[in-house]
């Protein structure tokens, strides 16, 4: 039986570092092929064309075989199989509560996790990543609150930790209050690679990215950093707007 595995990142990957796709490089040699299949999944964005097309330029540059699967245009109606047939699924970036919806309504969460318990790696960042976790923060709703997702990781996850101002303070008191379980909180361009369900590293393409582990110590929020690794710089392409 084959290992399973996740890749969640806080922030980056070819969308937000186009010129340094090394947390995306690391998540493709997981598949242990030279040429893997690599489908991107940009529901978050209301698939946005401009996204997969980057998908797609990057990801070929990293030697894989690239698709996107729209849910609002299908290019197949036999979504399952095509699923069952990725390497890699890599989930993109923006509003984590519509992914959940339409992934859901669509029965693709159950279609991912057959695919996933057979050996296919799942990456993304931001929505890409919150969606795996029991529990996550998110803005879709307007302002940060604390989501249910799929539960397939343990614990919470909080993206964008350094990148957006609001998100430290509010983890921190949202914490204090109970209203979010303990978990992780990645740094933009910091990500956790977890093998059959358990964290086993902790990895950055930034040197001052981390990935932190919050919880709460007797009365106070406690805020860890762990030991994480900064990947060898993976130098390509292009450019997008920020869009998680």
């Amino acid at each position: 039986m084959s290992d399973r595995h996740v890749v969640a990142m806080g922030g980056g990957g070819f969308s937000m570092e186009p010129n340094n796709l090394a947390l995306d490089a690391y998540a493709v040699s997981l598949t242990g092929k030279a040429n893997p299949k690599a489908c991107f999944l940009p529901t978050a964005s209301a698939d946005s064309q401009q996204y997969c097309e980057l998908f797609g330029k990057s990801f070929r540059l990293l030697g894989c075989i690239t698709s996107s699967l729209s849910l609002f245009k299908p290019h197949t109606s036999d979504i399952d199989s095509f699923i069952a047939d990725q390497d890699i699924i890599y989930v993109g970036g923006g509003n984590t509560r519509n992914l959940l919806t339409l992934w859901q309504d669509w029965g693709l969460d159950k279609m991912i996790h057959r695919a996933y318990d057979r050996g296919t790696v799942l990456a993304g960042l931001s929505a890409g990543a919150n969606c795996w976790f029991e529990e996550f923060s998110t803005d879709s709703m307007g302002p940060l609150e604390a989501w249910k997702g799929l539960g397939w990781l343990r614990g919470s996850f909080c993206p964008h930790y350094d990148g957006e101002a609001d998100r430290r303070p509010w983890l921190q008191r949202s914490i204090e209050k109970g209203l979010v379980s303990s978990g992780y909180a990645a740094d933009d361009g910091a990500a956790i690679h977890y093998v059959n369900e358990e964290p086993v590293s902790f990895i950055s393409s930034r040197p001052n990215a981390k990935v932190y582990h919050v919880d709460m110590v007797d009365t106070e929020f406690s805020e860890i950093p762990m030991d994480t690794v900064l990947l060898d710089s993976v130098d390509k392409i292009g450019n997008i707007d920020k869009n998680v």
